[in-house]
C-alpha cells in the first residue's frame, strides 16, 4: 500500500510517499480502507518531536512509528477474530494510535463508531481529536451550561469551530475570539458575539465567563482569572511554549479557579455522542482545505502556519 513515511524528526519535508506492507489487524482490531484523514497540531508536534517531552513516547532519537495520522474515516475491510461491533463494508470513523496517513490502517474496535449518515468521509474524519476535545472541554465538569456565558479563544480553528457549535447545543451564550477574516464564519456556526483579537483585547472587555476554552494557548493564568467569574472554569487545549505549559501546571493549581488541560478520551460513548450531534444538525464540521495523500507535505505545511479555518483533511480514496 501507499503511505506517508518519515524516518527522522523535522519539518514537513521529512514526509515521503512510499510503498509499505499493508497492516494486519490484531484480534480486537479492524483493517480500514482509508477514505480520509484529518490532520491535527498533534501530528506536527510528533513529526517535529517538539516539545521534547513528545519524544519520550515517540522515540528519543528517531520515530518509533513511521506513519503519522490518527483521525480516520473509511470502510471496514477485515475483522480481527474477536471483533463483534462491525462487519466488512461498514463506513466508520474514529482514531488509530498511528498510521492513518496510508491507504489502510488498523484500529481497535473500541476506538471506532459508524459514520454519521449525513456526513462525507472527509467531514467524519475531523470528528475524533478536535470533536472529542471540544466535547470534553464543555461537559467535563458536568455543569448545566444553559444560559451560561462561554468564551472560546481560537473559535475559528479545528477545536474552536466544534466548541462553538457544541456549546450552543448545550444552550450556552457563546463568545468567540478570532481574526477579522473569520468573524462571519464564526457567527455563521452559532456564536452570539465575536471578538476580533486584532482590534480588541479580550482581557480588557470587562466581561466575565462561566467557562473559558483556550484553544490557542496564548493567555496566562492571570488572564484566565480576569476572564472568569467567581465559579468559572478554564479548559486549556492549545499551547505556545513549554513555559506556558509549566505555568498552567504550577500556577494553575494555586489559582482560585479550576484551570486544567484537556486530554481527549476516545471511546464509543463519546464518538456516538458526536455522531448524534452531527446527524441531528447541531454540529457541522467546518472544512478548510482538502489534499491528496501525495500532497500531505503541503497539507502539514499549511496546518503549521496556524491560519486554518476549521479542519484540514487528506483524502486517500475517492468518496
Amino acid at each position: 500500500m501507499k503511505a506517508i513515511i518519515y524516518h527522522q524528526y523535522g519539518s514537513p519535508d521529512v514526509l515521503k510517499l512510499e510503498q509499505v506492507e499493508k497492516p494486519v489487524p490484531k484480534d480486537n482490531e479492524v483493517l480500514i480502507r482509508v477514505q480520509a484523514v484529518a490532520i491535527n497540531p498533534y501530528d506536527w508536534h510528533i513529526m517535529r518531536g517538539k516539545p521534547f517531552l513528545v519524544k519520550l513516547s515517540t522515540g528519543l532519537f528517531k520515530p518509533k512509528h513511521k506513519i503519522l495520522g490518527s483521525d480516520v474515516s473509511g470502510y471496514v475491510e477485515v475483522l480481527g477474530k474477536n471483533v463483534t461491533q462491525f462487519k466488512p463494508g461498514d463506513a466508520v470513523f474514529g482514531a488509530s494510535k498511528f498510521g492513518a496517513l496510508a491507504q489502510y490502517v488498523c484500529a481497535d474496535e473500541k476506538m471506532l463508531a459508524l459514520k454519521p449518515a449525513n456526513s462525507t468521509f472527509a467531514e467524519a474524519s475531523t470528528l475524533p481529536i478536535a470533536g472529542i476535545t471540544a466535547l470534553q472541554s464543555i461537559r467535563n465538569d458536568g455543569r448545566n451550561l444553559s444560559g451560561k456565558k462561554v468564551l472560546i479563544n481560537g473559535a475559528s480553528g479545528g477545536v474552536g469551530t466544534f466548541a462553538v457549535q457544541i456549546a450552543k447545543s448545550f444552550g450556552a451564550e457563546v463568545t468567540g475570539v478570532c481574526s477579522y477574516r473569520n468573524l462571519e464564519m464564526v457567527r455563521s456556526i452559532g456564536a452570539d458575539r465575536v471578538i476580533d483579537y486584532t482590534k480588541e483585547n479580550v482581557i480588557n472587555s470587562g466581561l466575565n465567563y462561566d467557562l473559558v476554552i483556550d484553544a490557542i494557548g496564548n493567555l496566562s493564568v492571570s488572564d484566565y482569572s480576569s476572564l472568569l467569574n467567581v465559579t468559572g472554569v478554564c479548559m486549556v487545549i492549545g499551547f505556545t511554549s513549554m513555559s506556558q505549559i509549566l505555568e498552567i501546571m504550577l500556577k494553575g493549581r494555586l489559582s482560585k479557579h479550576k484551570i486544567s488541560f484537556v486530554t481527549p478520551q476516545f471511546n464509543r460513548e463519546n464518538f456516538d455522542y458526536l455522531k448524534n450531534l452531527v446527524e441531528t444538525g447541531k454540529v457541522k464540521p467546518v472544512l478548510d482545505r482538502q489534499y491528496s495523500l501525495a500532497e500531505t507535505t503541503a497539507a502539514m505545511t499549511y496546518l503549521e502556519e496556524g491560519h486554518a479555518r476549521g479542519k484540514v483533511v487528506v483524502v486517500i480514496h475517492d468518496n
